[in-house]
């Protein structure tokens, strides 16, 4: 089975599609939370999510952000006047859909979280160092995370905590998820990356043969751009798009 990885959507359709477009036929999907925030189509991403097939769907810190599980004010100036945006344009539906959500999970092989296990809405888990203090929080062999928008994977020495390696800019290297070694991985954000390359990022987990594909695909930035400007939305959020940060 083919499962789709995703993350921070954050309201960009184009960047959706484009993945979507990408990846071919799959079976499931795993969102990792931020459907919302900074883009100017909310309730556009947020369907096109709830159609995904077999769907484990997390909120990230930006859908409890718009949903007011979280207060705006504790957000950036740009990331808090799109949220007030977000929230005021969100339909009924898709605010209950997001209050739904939850920042972490688990399946039977995979952790799941937001931004970490040891902080789901709020970490940005960057550092080796950061890493060993969450490996002690999960069982499984490989927590999926997002968050940082930045693809990067954490690998830790067998069984033990230490982290040995850290892995970023993974923008094609293939992984056995289940080799033996236990591995924290971030697909990167799909509507707004951060790792100065603009193309959106998100990954195919085969469950067959047990490897993870990340991939990066182009999408119309500046078709994404003229949404975020005719919203009335912080010009600097459309610029950004562009240089991948």
């Amino acid at each position: 089975m083919r499962t789709l990885i995703v993350s921070d959507i954050h309201g960009n359709l184009d960047a959706l599609n484009a993945v979507l477009a990408d990846a071919g036929d799959f079976e499931a999907a795993i969102c990792l939370g931020d459907i919302v925030g900074y883009g100017a189509q909310p309730n556009e991403c947020i369907a096109t999510v709830r159609a995904l097939p077999n769907l484990v769907c997390l909120a990230g810190n930006h859908d409890l952000g718009a949903t007011g599980r979280i207060d705006a004010a504790t957000f950036s100036a740009g990331a808090g006047r799109a949220l007030a945006w977000t929230r005021h344009a969100l339909r009924p539906d898709n605010a209950d859909y997001l209050n739904q959500l939850d920042p972490s999970g688990d399946l039977a092989k995979i952790a799941l979280a937001h931004a970490s296990r040891r902080d789901p809405v709020w970490e940005y888990l960057e550092t080796a160092q950061q890493a060993a203090a969450n490996f002690g929080l999960f069982d499984q062999a490989v927590c999926l995370i997002g968050q940082t928008h930045v693809p990067r994977t954490f690998e830790a020495d067998g069984a033990r905590s230490e982290t040995t390696r850290v892995a970023e800019r993974i923008d094609y290297e293939q992984l056995d998820l289940f080799d033996g070694t236990r591995r924290i991985v971030n697909p990167g954000s799909v509507g707004q990356p951060r790792d100065g390359d603009p193309r959106a990022a998100y990954a195919v987990v085969d469950s067959r043969s047990g490897t993870y594909t990340p991939r990066r695909v182009p999408y119309d930035i500046g078709s994404a751009q003229e949404h975020i400007l005719a919203v009335g939305l912080p010009s600097s959020l459309a610029t950004r798009l562009a240089l991948g940060m």
